[in-house]
């Protein structure tokens, strides 16, 4: 677990006692098995606060299951991939992402919603400062995928869930399996809460 958060946090990886740079860009993707944990350790909290966002993908819907079925797996859908952009249009658009304008309203009701979770009595971890500047980028870059130059209050409530439930950790953990977190209920619970800028 330390070589992979030396790679998240710092863009470099040891070998031997040698520092090597990952190429740019660089980004994991990681599962979690949700029932099992045999042979598995949980992930620090430090480390999960690298990754930018938690998205449950669950069950295929029938008739693509079916069509899963009939293909025999997916390895020959990945044999036809073809790429969709190259390394340097991702560093482009990534850089990009900083031009989108947030208004001062927007920021700070980003803002009221990483500071209650830092301040709830249910809550025994909250947002911490690189949640927040990860939240804010979220939002910047959902606003430009959507074909905005500009967020609107619905970014930061779309991406609320997806980008801070993996970062707090309440007290009171308890939930059947299959169903939302408790922080997920938590995060849908605060922002029903918090009154929408206008």
């Amino acid at each position: 677990q330390s070589a992979l958060l030396e790679a998240m946090s710092e863009g470099m990886i040891s070998i031997e006692k040698r520092r090597l740079p990952l190429p740019e860009p660089f980004l994991v993707i990681a599962t979690q098995n949700p029932v099992e944990h045999v042979g598995t350790f949980p992930l620090p909290e430090s480390q999960l606060d690298r990754f930018l966002m938690k998205l449950t993908i669950g069950y295929p819907n029938s008739i693509d299951e079916k069509k899963l079925l009939r293909a025999g797996g997916a390895q020959e859908a990945l044999e036809h991939l073809e790429p969709v952009l190259d390394a340097q249009e991702v560093e482009d658009l990534q850089q990009h992402v900083g031009t989108i304008h947030v208004n001062e309203s927007l920021v700070d009701y980003l803002m009221h919603i990483v500071h209650i979770t830092r301040n709830h009595p249910e809550v025994a971890l909250g947002v911490s400062t690189r949640g927040a500047l990860t939240y804010f980028k979220a939002c910047q870059a959902l606003a430009m995928v959507s074909g905005r130059d500009f967020v609107i209050p619905e970014d930061i409530k779309r991406l609320a869930g997806p980008v801070l439930s993996h970062r707090i950790l309440m007290k009171d953990r308890r939930g059947l399996r299959g169903e939302s977190t408790p922080e997920q209920r938590y995060i849908a619970r605060i922002l029903t809460e918090i009154p929408v800028p206008r």
